[in-house]
């Protein structure tokens, strides 16, 4: 006969039996999912390296040479002037970085075209007037020879 402590024994096993089928289900899903991960990531890479080798191929300078010559009439490509480079440094200001002009500016600027037009001075010079004063003038940074002589930006404009 089956005493009371041998049907627990019995219930804790079937337990433990349950929790670790269930771990070990989870487990093999898990496992699935990271051998998914790994094939996509491979075929990422993969995808990577053939669009490279393809403008390696697009970018060769003789084939490039070659379509400017094919369509010299139709783009008119000219060299680019060694004058017509600058460093990041020395580009104006992004939009996004122009200081917002001051409510008391904008009030004082809309007074004084007031004044203006009470004096007869055109609309044009009013909102030329008025520009001025709303919005700085982004000045380059000046380029510095001994520093800047070594290195050579290329790609991004943020520093």
């Amino acid at each position: 006969m089956l005493k009371t402590f041998d049907l627990v024994l019995i219930g804790v096993m079937t337990a433990t039996a349950a929790v670790t089928y269930t771990i070990k289900h989870r487990a093999e899903l898990k496992l699935e999912e990271v051998h998914r991960l790994e094939a996509e990531i491979k075929l990422e890479k993969d995808t990577i390296d053939l669009l490279k080798a393809d403008w390696a191929l697009q970018s060769q300078p003789n084939r490039l040479e070659r379509l400017v010559k094919a369509y010299n009439d139709e783009l008119k490509l000219q060299p680019t002037e060694s004058t017509a480079l600058v460093h990041a440094k020395e580009l104006p200001m992004l939009k996004s970085e122009v200081p917002v002009p001051d409510v008391t500016e904008a009030k004082a600027s809309a007074k004084s075209a007031t004044v203006a037009s009470a004096k007869g001075v055109p609309d044009t010079a009013k909102s030329a007037q008025a520009t001025a004063k709303a919005q700085p003038i982004p000045m380059p940074a000046p380029r510095g020879e001994a520093e800047d002589a070594d290195q050579i930006e290329t790609g991004s404009v943020e520093e």
